[in-house]
């Protein structure tokens, strides 16, 4: 099980003091909280890619390339980079640029995106995502795989005896996770190449994701990669802990009340309950981190959502201290005990470019 965190770059007031950080604050801190979950043993940070306020992350690889030479072990990802108004080619040439960078520690979640603005700001008909999901990712998956390509699709130029550069890492692409929170057409995709379906299933209830994650496997699975269990999934989830519970629900209300993302909604009480948010003890989420398993089958990667909704960053870097500590450490455990073996291990450059030296 490969255990992190993800960011979506927000910039928020703290509601506790009124204050907000600059942007350049925001994206120091996003550096600081990467390097700081490689040192309490985190396998993967990821980034968002957003273009809109009042989120900062708008270049992914560009802070990615900046955390990857401040670090050595960590898996540097992306929570989303948006297939739909990025240019394939662009997004070939950047992310095989930042593998080469990283020595291979570098994958990506591929997805549309859900702010409408953005498509015309780039060229793009929002009535247009699905189609571009689904054409540009064939492209991109051409680019990466032949050396040279010839293409002509809908929505954009053609392309002519075209080669990107550079080349993947020892001819290994970054792997591809396929994120989406109500498109069935990405589970098809995702299935189709046999890459991996990432479940950002902090919102709504389980039963919902149920479905798409199920629809994910059963295709996985017609399309030969390997059985419905076999195939490759990954989770969101979000904390706030403290060692006492109480501490914790009183620390994060502030928080919870007043976010852009669900602030003036659902209770935290209830927002707990129907989603995969712990707001408790470290064995309240180790409890609850467990039992995601038994709605959605074994599963390969799990990341966590924890530098939002305002929180100040020396609070973030205590979360990731006790996390290390109090959690991570029986998570391992735990989940190293309860997966089959006949489940694929997550994938990684080193064992995905071990599989081709196998098949050469």
């Amino acid at each position: 099980m490969q255990i992190g965190i993800f960011s979506v770059g927000d910039v928020t007031v703290d509601p506790t003091t009124g204050k907000a950080p600059s942007e350049h604050e925001r994206i120091k801190a996003m550096v600081t909280i990467a390097k700081h979950a490689e040192d309490v043993g985190m396998d993967v940070f990821a980034t968002g890619e957003h273009h809109n306020r009042p989120f900062v992350p708008s270049s992914p690889t560009t802070m990615l390339g900046y955390v990857a030479a401040q670090t050595s072990r960590i898996i540097l990802s992306t929570s989303t980079t948006l297939i739909t108004t990025n240019d394939p080619v662009k997004i070939a040439e950047d992310y095989a640029m930042l593998q080469h960078l990283a020595d291979g520690r570098v994958d990506l979640i591929l997805g549309r995106g859900n702010t409408a603005p953005v498509y015309p700001w780039f060229g793009k008909n929002p009535q247009d995502s699905v189609d571009l999901t689904v054409e540009n990712y064939h492209l991109l998956r051409r680019l990466w795989d032949e050396d040279v390509v010839t293409w002509e699709g809908k929505h954009r130029t053609p392309l002519h005896n075209f080669t990107s550069t550079p080349r993947p890492l020892d001819g290994v692409a970054p792997f591809v996770w396929h994120g989406t929170i109500r498109t069935p057409q990405v589970a098809e995709i995702a299935a189709y190449y046999g890459d991996g379906y990432f479940a950002n299933n902090i919102f709504w209830p389980k039963e919902h994701y149920q479905q798409l994650i199920s629809l994910y496997r059963e295709r996985y699975a017609h399309y030969g990669h390997g059985t419905p269990e076999q195939a490759i999934v990954g989770l969101g989830g979000q904390f706030f802990i403290r060692p006492k519970s109480q501490d914790a629900v009183n620390d994060f209300r502030p928080y919870f009340d007043n976010a852009p993302v669900y602030g003036h909604g659902p209770s935290l009480e209830d927002f707990t309950s129907q989603t995969p948010l712990t707001v408790g003890s470290p064995q309240e989420l180790i409890d609850k981190t467990l039992s995601f398993r038994e709605f959605f089958g074994d599963y390969q990667r799990q990341l966590f959502l924890v530098d939002h909704a305002g929180l100040p960053l020396k609070t973030v870097l205590e979360q990731l201290d006790l996390f290390g500590s109090d959690v991570l450490p029986t998570l391992r455990k735990e989940f190293a005990e309860r997966t089959p073996a006949s489940i694929p291990a997550p994938p990684t450059f080193e064992n995905r470019l071990a599989a081709v030296s196998a098949h050469a």
